[in-house]
């Protein structure tokens, strides 16, 4: 099992300085066949505690935003940009995030979703680098057979209450995101299967 093997790696990780103020490595959870992929920042207080991504107050919130676009955490897969907590919760630094960015990569393909959402400006910038999540959150781009989607980080609505509604909002277009995929596959198999042309 490749995800099994990326955790092991993950948990035994020395390739940046995190892994010594960290009580636990936190490599990602969620099914192996998602459709759909969150990447998160970095793992909190609680969840260098357990040693599982978004169990804290905004990964509650995240649980009841994939419950709202009708799937369930454990359709899903989630994980972060960064394996280990950082000192006091601050942002993953640049070397951080890139000594981390092989064990996302692997994930990645080995869950090979159809849609990847960002949650947070970090995790944003590995597909919109210079954007501002203000701007294009909820917005699709489309990187080869996948859609990737910008969102807010649930942490976002705790810290700003405003925020909130425009996050479900945002959620609540993620059925029509696994449409658009449907309809694509189907596209790409009935062009593979159409006959060459001549003679």
């Amino acid at each position: 099992m490749v995800l099994a093997e990326i955790a092991e790696e993950v948990k035994k990780c020395t390739l940046c300085e995190l892994f010594r103020t960290a009580t636990n490595a936190v490599p990602g959870e969620g099914n192996p066949e998602a459709r759909v992929m969150f990447i998160g920042e970095a793992p909190g207080w609680h969840e260098d505690k357990q040693g599982k991504p978004f169990v804290g107050n905004s990964g509650k919130f995240l649980t009841e935003l994939i419950e709202s676009a009708g799937l369930e955490r454990d359709d899903v897969f989630i994980t972060n940009i960064v394996k280990h907590r950082p000192p006091g919760n601050r942002d993953p630094l640049p070397d951080e995030i890139a000594a981390c960015a092989g064990y996302l990569e692997r994930q990645i393909a080995a869950i090979d979703p159809d849609v990847i959402v960002t949650l947070g400006r970090h995790s944003m910038n590995r597909y919109f680098p210079g954007e501002r999540i203000s701007k294009i959150h909820g917005k699709p781009k489309r990187f080869g057979t996948r859609l990737v989607v910008p969102m807010y980080h649930p942490a976002a609505a705790l810290h700003n209450g405003s925020l909130r509604s425009t996050i479900e909002d945002d959620f609540k277009q993620l059925p029509r995101f696994l449409a658009e995929q449907d309809t694509e596959r189907d596209k790409r198999r009935q062009e593979e299967e159409r006959p060459e042309q001549g003679t």
